[in-house]
């Protein structure tokens, strides 16, 4: 039985999220993280990347990037939260998604994308991050 279904996000009011279907142990290892492994190069050279739309990249290594913007990976429609819920890890060129604490049934699955950051930003404690 999977450990998620997807449905209308209460976080994304216009798109989807991911849905504990039974209560999760924190530590668990929910679902792997896939997509189409890139090179950097690739990465710097496709307009994709641009931010004018959503972006689904992992960095991997200092060779390659994850890009998880394909259909078949359901762990990108996982959204944002400060108080996140479930947190990446990886090994090589593989990534999954594993709960860092107790999630109840029916509870939004979420991370905290960690979105660069720089002078004109810092870490807050009501929010993941802040303008200075």
């Amino acid at each position: 039985m999977k450990l998620f279904r997807v449905k209308k996000s209460n976080i994304d009011r216009k798109g989807r999220g991911l849905y504990a279907t039974q209560d999760i142990k924190g530590g668990t290892r929910i679902i792997d993280y896939v997509g189409k492994i890139i090179t950097k190069k690739q990465t710097e050279d496709s307009e994709k990347f641009d931010n004018s739309k959503p972006i689904y990249l992992f960095n991997l290594n200092n060779r390659y990037d994850l890009d998880g913007d394909v259909s078949w990976n359901s762990a990108r429609l996982i959204n944002h939260s400060c108080s996140n819920n479930c947190d990446y890890d990886g090994k090589g060129l593989k990534l999954w998604v594993v709960a860092i604490k107790d999630i109840k049934k029916d509870e939004e699955l979420t991370c905290d994308y960690v979105f660069g950051y720089d002078q004109d930003f810092k870490i807050g404690r009501a929010s993941c991050r802040e303008r200075v």
